[in-house]
């Protein structure tokens, strides 16, 4: 594909994925919301169990819910699907676009275990399937009831497949799959579980007869499951921008706790909705993000006085040419790129000395770039910038 209409495509993709999953999550926090604040109606109406009065745009709003069902369906009946399955399905063509098609320099890292990129596809479509058809049999086995086993055993699961993506794919390729599996799941159950109870429901009240109470019970267990799913999969979203956590050496370990740490913020949101006020949930989840950004930090090493030769720039300038211009310039030559990735340009000695905390950061602490190692860097390069760098990214 050419490269300029590549790029076109995954801002569209992106950009519909983006505005897809807003309307999927706001819909989902706001009825979690509204049943949160659902009361007793007052004075009490036949049929109805709970009401809620909102006030938005210049407008009064009235939400009831009933005790069963309604007397008679209305005429419209609104369903909340099509925001997942949008969400769903421009982020798959997004992971197909990006990282299967151009797997040698998203979706695999030669410095791992070597997969050729048919195997690593492979084990990102395994990786999806097998995922959500794990998560269903365990909410339909005896353990789908007890909501604390469950959900320890979700977290043990996701942290071995964290693991293990880490150390077959490429750093961010292993991050965007643990978050594209969560997303799969989310889907999956509005597509396999939520909406069908949902009609299940609908035929029974048309045919004048009691619903599945066990489909009923399903769907809310899934919906539940959702709800706290929803941070850790934006997580994902945006910790992938961010070398320190998906670069890691722990990368999986900061993974799975930054997403407990999401979920615990969910909850905050849960009882809040309730009435069911909690004073340490949310300091308790920052003092464990700042916890874990200052155990992982990288240690540096200083200098010594008399001892081998600084670093030349000219050898500097050598790396960064062969290894880093042929995407980071004003005029790429690699076919991907028709612009220089996030703007970054490397063409003068002003260029890579203003960037170099940040080639610090991807090149020699993260090591995650260049993408996929593609120009091969070598081990004593990225030693040599970082070098340079310590002793002060001299230009002369």
């Amino acid at each position: 594909m050419d490269a300029h209409a590549g790029q076109w495509l995954g801002l569209a993709l992106r950009w519909l994925h983006v505005v897809a999953g807003i309307s999927w999550i706001g819909t989902s926090f706001y009825f979690n919301w509204l049943n949160g604040r659902i009361r007793p109606p007052q004075p009490p109406e036949p049929g109805i169990a709970g009401e809620l009065w909102s006030v938005h745009g210049g407008g009064f709003y009235r939400s009831v819910t009933y005790g069963v069902a309604p007397d008679r369906l209305p005429e419209t009946l609104h369903w909340f699907k099509w925001e997942a399955y949008v969400t769903w399905l421009s982020g798959v063509a997004l992971l197909v676009l990006v990282y299967y098609l151009d797997a040698t320099a998203y979706l695999i890292d030669p410095r791992n275990a070597g997969v050729t990129p048919g195997a690593a596809v492979g084990i990102g479509v395994a990786t999806l399937a097998g995922g959500w058809l794990i998560y269903d049999l365990l909410c339909r086995s005896a353990l789908g009831s007890r909501g604390a086993a469950l959900a320890a055993g979700g977290v043990a699961l996701a942290a071995a497949l964290a693991w293990g993506l880490a150390a077959v794919l490429s750093p961010r390729a292993a991050y965007i799959h643990v978050g594209a599996l969560l997303g799969t799941i989310m889907a999956g159950n509005v597509f396999r579980v939520i909406i069908p109870a949902q009609r299940e429901m609908v035929a029974a009240l048309a045919a004048g007869r009691a619903p599945d109470a066990g489909r009923g019970r399903q769907a809310a267990l899934r919906s539940l499951h959702n709800n706290y799913l929803t941070l850790p999969v934006l997580f994902v979203m945006v910790g992938m921008h961010y070398p320190a956590t998906y670069g890691h050496p722990w990368s999986w370990a900061i993974l799975i706790a930054m997403s407990l740490v999401g979920a615990a913020v969910r909850h905050w949101f849960n009882l809040r909705n309730q009435g069911r006020r909690n004073a340490w949930i949310l300091p308790a989840a920052g003092a464990a993000m700042v916890a874990i950004a200052v155990v992982t930090a990288p240690r540096r090493t200083t200098v010594q006085a008399g001892g081998a030769a600084l670093v030349s720039f000219d050898d500097v300038r050598v790396i960064v040419a062969r290894r880093c211009a042929g995407c980071h310039s004003s005029s790429p030559t690699y076919p991907a790129f028709t612009a220089a990735p996030a703007g970054v340009v490397l063409d003068t000695p002003a260029q890579i000395r203003s960037l170099a905390p940040r080639i610090e950061a991807v090149v020699v602490t993260t090591q995650t770039m260049p993408f996929g190692n593609v120009t091969r860097m070598l081990p004593e390069e990225r030693e040599l910038l970082g070098r340079w760098i310590r002793e002060g990214a001299r230009v002369r």
